[in-house]
């Protein structure tokens, strides 16, 4: 089993304070008889309509000298989950959970992910490591 992130437990602490139950802790992903595995796996009750919601988050840490090389290894490990999940559980929707300081930089300060978002290649769970709470949804 790969390691965890450094920020795997601050994301899973995240979600439970947002209402979100973690049902799995990796959340399993096989595909061509290789075992593979999302960081969690977690779902939500929506009360008024009687059903779940289900995600799959992956955690990076974005902690190297270039966050362009983590964002471009983050996105291609992404794009694999997301493609095997469209094939095996359509209903989970997959998430790349990224630190606040790393948004800020490569989504908000120089735009350089911005693209990403344009063309809808990456839904984010941006969060803030201190407090362990969860910032923003973007889908």
């Amino acid at each position: 089993m790969p390691a965890k992130d450094r920020y795997h437990q601050v994301v899973k602490q995240a979600l439970i304070k947002a209402g979100w139950t973690i049902t799995h802790d990796p959340y399993p992903l096989a595909w061509a008889k290789r075992n593979l595995s999302i960081d969690l796996g977690a779902e939500q009750l929506l009360g008024a309509e009687n059903s779940e919601r289900k995600i799959a988050v992956e955690v990076k840490s974005f902690i190297r000298e270039s966050r362009v090389a983590d964002l471009e290894q983050a996105l291609g490990q992404y794009t694999l989950y997301y493609d095997i999940l469209k094939r095996t559980e359509l209903e989970r929707k997959l998430y790349l959970a990224i630190p606040i300081n790393a948004f800020n930089e490569l989504f908000e300060g120089e735009k350089f992910g911005q693209i990403l978002l344009d063309n809808n290649r990456l839904n984010l769970v941006v969060f803030k490591p201190e407090t362990e709470e969860i910032i923003q949804w973007i889908a």
